[in-house]
């Protein structure tokens, strides 16, 4: 190992007085040379301990100076002694003295071997910190510029990732040199040097003035997403985010957006790739506005992706993109500009199914009424199997939900499956769950009862009807809530009006009963008014007034 001269050893080394305690400091120190990689690495671990023991002045003349020249060593040794070095400014006698700890980690941010270079990226960076302003551009900027200057890439790759810490701080002189840096590294020759720059591009955008912003990192943001190597490209996208964050929704249109459309078709899949697993970010930075005019029809692209990857990734942001919707906007643009390119009923239910329950409890009308009429869309699309063993069970559970209105929407949902599920799995499953509801404490639940047995009765066989529904609306027909008993007699007379409709197809065209013949039709005005003319009534519509939703929608417990 290289660097033995300036580090004293033998027993008195750590103190100079000879003193026996001070023996395994000894050891330490003499291990730091040993031919042995794992002692030097276990030495290296304890190099806190060598440092107190030797005290501030000798860390910084002897064990630093020896410690520069140690980059010959083993990779393992070297990440070891990057990792160290960025606690070390207490033991070099605080931050009046961190500057002497930057010539072993300049040093090892030049080495060959990608981890132990950030490792010292890393622990410069937290050194900068302890810097002052004038320490700041008296030893820090230099070091930055030197690295990034450098004859060899991997010098300027680590530069890459020092531009932010120090330009805050640094004069207006310093910046523009920062700034004039940074620009040369992101147009390098070594692929690599633009790689590590556009991967801090965004970084360094988030430091600088919203004037420098658009004048100088946004071209270079549209330079580095359309390099020639797709490794940049890429990184190009990820750097987007941190802009969009610092532009006005004008800027974003102009000066980020036909970038990003144009990294949503890039030639290469991992650029878009990179689009689609960014899109959660991307949405949220670029805002509502231009997620509904450019960004989801770019997403709707990448689900019908030729790359399996590409689709797949943005199968997984599918749901954060819902959630991230506008609510007024959410339940349209899923239902018409999502579903229709979602691929299998597994992917739905992977990705969809909750947001989609989740929404029949929303705290707001409109969404559970969307929610609602979703439902029927999906049977549609997947099939009354797929409903059977996945929405109505989930939906029927909510009919014990303790809030009246969970259990008023299951209610709803009933009336909205049972047409696109059939009389099998209406009979069998649902109605059993609106029969038993007809016992709620609350009138609004006992009078949705009525409403729903009326809406699902044609789809009933007449014995279903006539044995199970029938006892259960005259029950509610003698209900001392006055809507419970209109709304079970409107449904009464619909199941009566059924039963005569099924035995005049029974009997044939023409084919009367002797009472039907008999009875004389009642004049109009004493006929029971329909639901549209009771909501217009001006007496009713005071007594309604005392709610906050209309038919039959109340928020009030009676």
């Amino acid at each position: 190992m290289a660097g033995a001269s300036g580090l004293g050893t033998g027993p008195g080394a750590a103190g100079g007085d000879g003193d026996d305690s001070l023996y395994p400091i000894a050891v330490l120190i003499d291990e730091l040379r040993n031919e042995d990689v794992q002692l030097r690495l276990n030495s290296i671990k304890k190099l806190s301990t060598i440092a107190l023991a030797l005290g501030v002045e000798r860390t910084r003349s002897e064990l630093l100076p020896f410690l520069t020249d140690t980059i010959y060593d083993e990779d393992e040794v070297l990440l070891a002694l990057a990792e160290q070095l960025g606690n070390f400014t207490g033991l070099v006698g605080g931050p009046d003295f961190a500057h002497c700890l930057l010539p072993p980690l300049e040093n090892l941010a030049t080495v060959e071997e990608t981890v132990v270079r950030d490792k010292a990226v890393e622990s410069l960076r937290q050194i900068s910190q302890e810097h002052t302003p004038v320490a700041l551009e008296a030893y820090f900027v230099p070091l930055v510029k030197r690295l990034a200057s450098g004859d060899w890439f991997t010098s300027r790759t680590s530069a890459c990732g020092l531009f932010s810490v120090c330009y805050p701080r640094a004069s207006n002189a310093v910046k523009a040199e920062i700034r004039q840096q940074f620009r040369s590294l992101c147009s390098d020759d070594t692929p690599m040097v633009r790689r590590a720059a556009a991967s801090k591009l965004g970084e360094f955008a988030k430091v600088l003035e919203l004037d420098s912003v658009k004048s100088e990192i946004v071209p270079l943001f549209t330079n580095l997403a359309s390099d020639e190597q797709d490794s940049v490209r890429l990184l190009a996208v990820e750097a987007c985010v941190s802009i969009a964050q610092l532009l006005s929704q004008d800027d974003l249109e102009t000066l980020v957006m036909p970038t990003l459309r144009q990294a949503a078709e890039d030639k290469s899949w991992r650029v878009r790739y990179m689009v689609a697993d960014k899109f959660s970010e991307l949405q949220k930075a670029m805002g509502p506005k231009i997620t509904l005019n450019d960004l989801i029809p770019a997403f709707q692209n990448l689900l019908k992706d030729c790359e399996a990857e590409v689709r797949a990734a943005a199968a997984h942001k599918v749901k954060e993109l819902g959630e991230n919707l506008p609510i007024e906007d959410r339940e349209t643009i899923i239902m018409n500009q999502i579903l229709p390119y979602i691929k299998g009923v597994e992917f739905f239910d992977e990705k969809l199914n909750s947001l989609c329950m989740a929404w029949l409890v929303d705290h707001v009308y409109a969404i559970r009424e969307a929610a609602t009429n979703n439902l029927m869309k999906l049977v549609q699309k997947f099939g009354t199997e797929w409903a059977q063993n996945t929405i109505v069970p989930k939906v029927l559970v909510m009919a014990n939900d303790p809030n009246y209105l969970h259990r008023m929407t299951t209610l709803f949902c009933i009336n909205a499956l049972s047409e696109a599920c059939g009389q099998e799995i209406t009979t069998k499953q649902m109605l059993p769950i609106v029969l038993k509801m007809a016992g709620d404490q609350v009138a609004n639940v006992r009078f949705n009862v009525a409403k729903s047995l009326q809406k699902i009765g044609p789809i009933l066989d007449t014995n279903a009807l006539q044995g199970e529904v029938k006892p259960v609306l005259q029950k509610l027909g003698q209900d001392e809530d006055m809507d419970v008993k209109y709304f079970a007699q409107e449904a009464i007379s619909a199941v009566c009006l059924r039963k005569e409709s099924d035995a005049t197809e029974d009997r044939g065209e023409g084919g009367l009963l002797p009472e039907q013949e008999a009875r004389e039709p009642k004049p109009e005005a004493s006929q029971p008014k329909r639901l549209s003319q009771l909501l217009l009534s001006p007496a009713v519509i005071s007594e309604k007034s005392q709610t906050s939703e209309s038919f039959g929608f109340f928020s009030c417990e009676k």
